[in-house]
This record gives C-alpha cells, structure tokens and sequence, in this order.
C-alpha cells in the first residue's frame, strides 16, 4: 500500500495534472466507443499474439521515449511495454555490469525497460509489473536509476494515436510512487533470485519472468490524490 501522506505537494500536484490528462483521454475516446488500446490499433487488420503493435513501435525522437502494446498474458486483454533510451536519461546514469552484460555498438540501443501497463478487455489500465531482462532484451539498471528516469518519459507527437500517446505518459505520471516500489521490489526479486540459483543467469532464466506486479485503478487513484492535496490547503 502507498502511504500518500508522504509523498510530497509538488509530487501530488504533478500526479493530480496527470490525473487529469487520463481522464481527458478517456472521456474523448468513450465519445465515439473508443479506448486507449483500440485508437492505438486502429487501422489493424488483426491482432496477433506477441507482435508489437504498432509496427516498428512508438518512439520520440526528441525525448527518446519509447513503447509498443502486445499480448501474450492470460488474464489480460495485453500490455504496453516503456521504455527509455540512452539519449533520454539523466546524466551519469549506466547499465550495471551484470552477468554476460556485453556494450552494443550503437550507445542508444542500451535502453531500460520502465514499467508495463496491463489492460483489460475495456481498454482500461487493471496493473502494472515490471519484468525480467530476457522478457524485453533491455540492458539492466539500478532501480533508483530507473526511477530518476521516469520524468524523462514522454511521447510529445500525435502518431500513431494522440490520446494514446498522451495517456501512457500520463500514467507514469499519475501512478509514480506505485512504479518506484515496484522496482525496488524488482530489484529485491531478482537479488534473492541470484542468491538462491547461483549456478543460473539470473536475467536469462526463464523460470523468473514478472518481477512485481500490483493492481492499479487510476479513478481510485485520482482521489486518493486529490483526498491527500485537500488535506494540505
């Protein structure tokens, strides 16, 4: 459980405006009978088990932002996938030397995975989890790290759904203090993991795939948000 009384205003303040941009995604979606998944595949012919969609994935060049949706999970209807390149993160951050850990030839490429968003049916957010390196062939860093980089993730462009594009960003945003327990408690995973397989690599086995997970209700959220604000005017 997060304890929103000691998250701080300015914290608060930014969670509440993302709040509000999910919301408005919602809400211009629902206008038409659409949803956040079904805008971002829309013009898809089918939708396939594991394949990304869209085509070649969403990214910002300006920011290095990056995302695709697939499924492959029961339970779900499928996920998004963030992601943060190199040429986005804050300064001074790099990949741990883990087991194998090999530098590519193009800097960029050593890409962080931030958090994944499962959807249901309705399009709507029902959890987020994080993973293990092999599920998404990002190269390892420090959870606190990763959490500096979270205010660096943003898809500022309108293809190929604007609302999309606004909502994911929005959603690291208004979820922030749930996505930094869950990597710390990735990271806490994959320490006992590596105690209790030392024969294994850790980050390849695939016997160790979702790393922490929790439900995430953004309307619940939202006034939790706003209950906590309240109490501070």
């Amino acid at each position: 459980m997060i304890d929103f009384s000691k998250i701080k205003t300015e914290r608060l303040v930014k969670m509440r405006k993302a709040a509000q941009v999910v919301e408005e995604c919602h809400r211009v979606l629902a206008k038409t009978g659409g949803n956040i998944v079904a805008d971002l595949l829309k013009g898809s012919d089918s939708f396939y088990q594991m394949t990304h969609y869209p085509e070649g994935d969403v990214y910002d060049y300006d920011t290095h932002s990056q995302y695709y949706y697939h499924a492959h999970r029961e339970g779900e209807h499928g996920h998004f996938h963030l992601f943060l390149r190199p040429k986005g993160m804050p300064k001074g951050v790099k990949p741990k030397a883990v087991t194998d850990y090999e530098k590519p030839q193009a800097a960029n490429d050593e890409l962080s995975h931030l958090v994944a968003i499962s959807m249901d049916a309705y399009g709507m957010a029902q959890s987020l989890f994080t993973t293990n390196r092999w599920v998404t062939a990002e190269y390892w860093y420090d959870c606190e790290d990763v959490i500096k980089m979270l205010d660096c993730f943003e898809i500022d462009h309108a293809s190929p759904s604007w609302p999309t594009n606004q909502w994911v960003g929005a959603m690291v945003q208004l979820f922030y203090p749930q996505i930094c327990e869950l990597l710390r408690q990735r990271d806490a995973v994959m320490e006992d993991w590596i105690n209790t397989h030392p024969d294994q690599n850790a980050f390849e086995d695939r016997d160790m795939e979702i790393t922490s997970e929790m439900p995430c209700n953004y309307a619940a959220q939202m006034d939790a948000v706003e209950v906590e604000l309240q109490k501070r005017l």
